[in-house]
């Protein structure tokens, strides 16, 4: 069983530091690593010419997006701007960062895009960082082919990236789409992964719904799905559990006390304060 201490708690920044900077931009991530968090959490899609994106949607989400004008993007064209049928320089042309966050309302605004993958990596190797990378390979069966590639196609190209950058070591890759996970395992056996569990879910039902060879080694489940007993129980199967997205001071207080091996956070200055106390 896990027997971490406070001090040992993997602090993730959710998609950088959403809760600070825009997310998953470089401008965050950035200040993720010099606030000092030990693993970057960030999501990924693909585009036309198989390049790794980083974006929590595969299309432009027009709560956080404007348009090449500046302009709003409207209700009816929300998934219309598909990534998968762009060029990483069409992306880059909308803004990602100007437009007001009502969830975030101390979110600094800059005008900012959809960065690559690649320009992650070169930011970290840059900023001569050690941090890790937890990168959620966004999927559902209903995107195949039409907002993503097929299962195999997808994780092969996200695998490639990341050995061309000779980040393996440094790189869990987690999913809520066990068909992804399952690619995974078969085509890379060694890489560890992560089972996302959505607040809908039951761990250990999605669990058993696995067709791998080799169980996650991290568990990811919304925090409220989590007690004391489920996580200890968790840990004594030889899973780490690492919950997802813990923003408020009593509820980090609360995955300390569980002795959770990682915490998620759009937040992660709290976090290390916390710790630091």
């Amino acid at each position: 069983m896990s027997c971490n201490t406070e001090t040992q708690i993997d602090i993730q920044g959710h998609r950088g530091c959403r809760g600070l900077l825009p997310e998953n931009s470089l401008p965050a991530f950035e200040k993720a690593i010099e606030l000092g968090v030990s693993t970057l959490e960030l999501d990924i899609a693909i585009t036309k010419d198989n390049e790794v994106v980083v974006s929590h949607e595969p299309y432009m989400n027009n709560k956080i997006c404007l348009d090449p004008s500046g302009d709003e993007i409207p209700d009816s064209l929300g998934m219309a701007y598909n990534l998968y049928k762009m060029s990483h320089g069409e992306i880059k042309q909308f803004d990602c960062g100007s437009k007001f966050h009502p969830s975030y309302p101390k979110q600094e605004k800059l005008k900012t895009y959809k960065p690559l993958l690649s320009e992650v990596f070169d930011l970290v190797k840059a900023k001569n960082s050690d941090v890790r990378f937890n990168i959620e390979i966004k999927s559902e069966p209903n995107y195949y082919g039409i907002y993503t590639p097929q299962p195999a196609a997808y994780v092969k190209i996200v695998l490639d990236e990341i050995n061309t950058h000779k980040m393996f070591d440094r790189v869990n890759l987690q999913s809520f789409d066990i068909k992804i996970l399952s690619e995974v395992r078969k085509q890379s056996p060694k890489m560890k992964i992560a089972l996302l569990v959505d607040e809908d879910e039951d761990i250990w039902n999605k669990i058993s719904k696995l067709d791998v060879v080799k169980l996650p080694e991290i568990i990811s489940p919304y925090y409220k799905l989590l007690d004391s007993i489920k996580v200890r129980n968790l840990q004594a199967e030889n899973f780490e559990v690492i919950p997802w997205t813990i923003n408020k001071e009593e509820d980090m207080k609360q995955m300390i006390s569980w002795k959770v091996d990682g915490i998620i956070t759009d937040y992660p200055d709290q976090l290390i304060e916390l710790l630091s106390e």
